[in-house]
Order: C-alpha cells, then structure tokens, then sequence
C-alpha cells in the first residue's frame, strides 16, 4: 500500500505545529510560568527547548521519515535490525494517544458550548457555580459513579468528533494539511487580535509585570527546570507517536532539520503569546474588580472556563472579544485532535493493512463511543484523575523509554547523520549529546519524582480504589495489551 504525502513543506510544518499547539499552550504556559520565576522561567523554558525540545523533535522526524511508518511499525522495524522485539513501546504510545483522544475532546466539547455562550454571555456573573453546578452539573460523584448522561456536553462532543472524522477520513492532503493551512493561521490571527486590543485595556500591563518580572532566586530551584522541561514534553506532542506518524508522509527529500526547528520554535512562541494573552486579561480584571492578581489567576480548566468568562464580562465588546477566545480555543482543540487520531488510524493502516477510510470510521466510532463516560455528571472528574496518570507516568515513561531505546541501544550519531545527509544546514554533536545525557537525566528526575510522590501521596483527594482501577490499573492494561500485540506479532511472523 503506498504511503500518502504532505503536498507541501508549509502544510506539512502547519500541521505539526496543530498537533504541538493545544489548550496547554493557552492555559497552563502562563500559569506555569508565573509560578516558576516569571521572566527567569523562560531560561530554564529556552534551555529545555534547545536540549530537549528540538533534538527530540529531531530524532522523531528523522526516524518517520527514514522508516515510513507510525510508531508501532517504526519500532518493530529497528527491533528487527538488532534482535529484538520493541514494537510493543509503539503500541503502548498509541494507547496513550488513544486514551487522551477521548478525554481530549470532552474539553473541546466545552470550548464549543463556551463559544455558544459567549455570544450573549449566558454564563451570568457567577462563572464558578453555572461552569461547575449548571453546565457540568457536578454532584456528589467520583470518577467511577459518573451520575446521569448529559445531552448539552454529549452534542458539542459529538460535532467536534464529527471535525476531526471528516478531516482524517479525507486523507493526509484533502483533509489533514487543508484544515491545517486554515485553523493555524486563523489562531494566529485571532490570538494577536485579542492581544492588539487587550493590551491597551487599564491594569493590562499590570499583569505582563506579573508574568515576565524576574525572580531570578529561582533559577536554582531544581523544581522550576523539571517544570520546564516537562512543559517542554507536555506541550510538543512527542513520546507518543504523533510526530512519527506526521514525519512518515514527508516526501524524500525534506529538511528535517529545518522543519524541527520551526516547528518547536513556532510552538513555543505561541506559548509566550498565549501568556501576554492571559495576563494582560487577568491585570485588566484584577484591576476592574480592585483585587491584586494573585486573587483571579488559575490554571487549567478554572482558568479557560471560570476565570476567562468572568473577565469577558467585564470587557468592551465583550460580544466580540468572548466569541474570539473560545473559537481560538476550539480551534486550538481541534488541531491537536485531530493529529492524535491521525496517529491512531495510521498505526491501524500499518498493521491490517486497511484502507484509510476503514480505519479512520473504526477509530472514531470506537473513541466517540468510549468518550461519553465524560458526558456524564462525573465526567470532570474521571478526566482529572485519568489525565494526571496517562501525563505524568505514562506519557514521561514512554518518552524515557523512547530515548534509553533510541539514544543507548542504536547509534544515535546515525540519526543525525540522516538528518544531516537530506537537510539545509547541519546539527552538531550536541544533539548525541543531549539526547544520550542531558534529556534522559532531566526525564528520569521528573519520572522518579513523579512517581514516589504519586506512590506515597496519591492524586488529590479521590479514593484510593479509584486510583488504583484508573490510574495504575490502566497503565498496567495499556502495557499489557501493547506486549499481547508484540508476542501475537512475533508468533505471526514465526
């Protein structure tokens, strides 16, 4: 079966900055940053993404392209070539993409309903209690008593999964790179539109000061360059098979180099414009209400969908300014959906050998039926617990084990090379460098970290019980199903 191609180098660099850009760039940067130094977070943040960011980018790009493939495909090919039997990590990288894929897109189905509302503002001037009490209807329940189905979260779920299957069904050029070419430069454009107006607004500068002010005591607190290296991670959709498979179709003769390092550079310049976005939101806000902004700043969900709300209704035009953020969000949602389903499809499209239409209506069915749990009263919370797991122990391990597997057992200098022998300009030593040392030493601090923390503390307050069925158990059935496939793929092959 030949292999589809991108029709061109800005399609497909657009399309993998859709996949590196998604709702964390827009609400946990800023967040992230503002705790960790300001201003002196973007040094570790920069150094991050020269040793970690672009190498791995680098090291990604370079092997979907070289081996034609999605990840479990691309592992078992470099297990062959040295005896062993790696196409399980592939599989369990496509797991973590298919598990984020159906909590994923729970949140763009509220950036869709938020986009509703914005028009008129209907979420009233009590933004904490309608997102959490009227829409969400969150009651006394726990990630595994999920309470009633909700029609008004299961709709916009179901048009966003409706986007993403239509833009995958069509293909690599018809769909993926179309939708691409029109959702990255619309972002753009309404992002720097909310900045050109918002900046202006009284106590927006307030609030920049908040974000860049230095604190430069931080710069030697081990905390603040593990939460810039696991931005870096978090934010650029590697370690679980997304680049892989987008690098795959690349026609023969691509820059990789060049293309690694816009694509990071753009990712991560969006971060930095996000954060002004925010902050000069949150400084106007804070102003408006006569309340320093230490009071109104948030991360995560409170902050997209409590705290944003609650500052458009304090805008001018807010008509105008709500609508725009939440398309911004939507579309933002959307691209990185969109690539992890791409990920999935182009796995199963390698192993049995079906056409991409077949696969992309399995995958999606398969995904849109098993995300309605989220529809539920308890939905917030099944997402919150499986997403804290699948990020910070799955995601990490399997990008840890990526690099063991790439950077220690093959010769890295080998994947520079390629890079180098089909790219403009050419990288150095420092990439072996980083991506044998610097990369797997900051991944296993933050891993190990992660995990004694989790062992000994577990995650917020839900049961014990659920977090060993959610959290532990899940990863335990993702890496058990992905060595099933690699023991069912060896005997195959004997």
């Amino acid at each position: 079966m030949q292999r589809e191609q991108w029709n061109s180098r800005t399609g497909f660099i657009l399309a993998a900055v859709g996949s590196a850009i998604g709702l964390g760039n827009i609400w946990r940067f800023p967040y992230m940053a503002y705790e960790n130094g300001g201003g002196a977070f973007f040094i570790p943040y920069l150094f991050a993404m020269i040793s970690a960011g672009i190498p791995f980018m680098i090291m990604e790009f370079s092997l979907g392209h070289k081996l034609r493939g999605a990840a479990p495909k691309i592992f078992s090919k470099l297990g062959h070539k040295y005896g062993l039997r790696l196409e399980w990590l592939g599989w369990f990288q496509i797991l973590i993409a298919a598990v984020i894929a159906v909590y994923y897109v729970a949140v763009i189905g509220w950036a869709i309903s938020f986009l509703g509302f914005s028009f008129t503002q209907s979420w009233g001037a009590d933004t904490n209690a309608f997102f959490f009490s009227e829409y969400l209807k969150l009651g006394d329940n726990s990630p595994t008593r999920l309470g009633d189905f909700q029609l008004n979260i299961a709709i916009p779920m179901t048009i966003a999964w409706g986007i993403t299957f239509l833009t995958v069904f069509t293909g690599v050029k018809k769909g993926i790179e179309r939708a691409s070419k029109l959702m990255m430069p619309l972002l753009f454009i309404m992002v720097l539109m909310l900045i050109g107006r918002i900046i202006f607004l009284p106590g927006a500068f307030e609030g920049l000061n908040y974000l860049f002010q230095p604190d430069f005591s931080k710069i030697f607190d081990a905390k603040v360059w593990s939460a810039a290296y696991g931005q870096i991670f978090f934010t650029l959709s590697v370690g679980f098979s997304i680049m892989l498979a987008y690098s795959s179709y690349l026609p023969e003769k691509s820059d990789i180099n060049n293309n690694a390092f816009m694509t990071v550079l753009i990712n991560c310049g969006f971060s930095i414009l996000a954060g002004i976005l925010i902050f000069a939101i949150l400084g106007y806000m804070a102003q408006e209400q006569a309340k320093p902004l230490t009071e109104v700043v948030s991360s995560g969900v409170g902050l997209a969908f409590v705290t944003i709300p609650a500052a458009i209704n304090l805008l001018p035009a807010p008509y105008l300014f709500g609508p725009l953020f939440f398309f911004a969000l939507v579309v933002a949602g959307l691209s990185s959906h969109i690539s992890i389903i791409e990920a999935i499809t182009s796995a199963l499209i390698d192993k049995l050998q079906v056409p991409r239409k077949k696969a992309a209506v399995i995958v999606c069915i398969t995904g849109f039926t098993i995300s309605m749990a989220f529809a539920t009263n308890g939905g917030l919370l099944l997402l919150d617990l499986i997403d804290y797991f699948i990020n910070n122990i799955a995601l990490l391990s399997s990008c840890f084990a990526e690099l063991i597997i790439l950077a220690w057992l093959f010769k890295i200098a080998d994947i520079r090379d390629y890079a180098n022998r089909i790219s403009d300009f050419n990288v150095g030593r420092w990439l072996e460098l980083c991506l044998r040392f610097i990369s797997p030493a900051i991944l296993a601090i933050i891993l190990v970290k992660n995990l004694i923390n989790t062992i000994n503390n577990g995650y917020g307050d839900y049961p014990i019980t659920d977090q060993l069925i959610l959290g532990w158990g899940l990863i335990a059935l993702m890496l058990l199903i992905s060595f099933v496939i690699n023991l069912a793929s060896n005997k195959e092959e004997l």
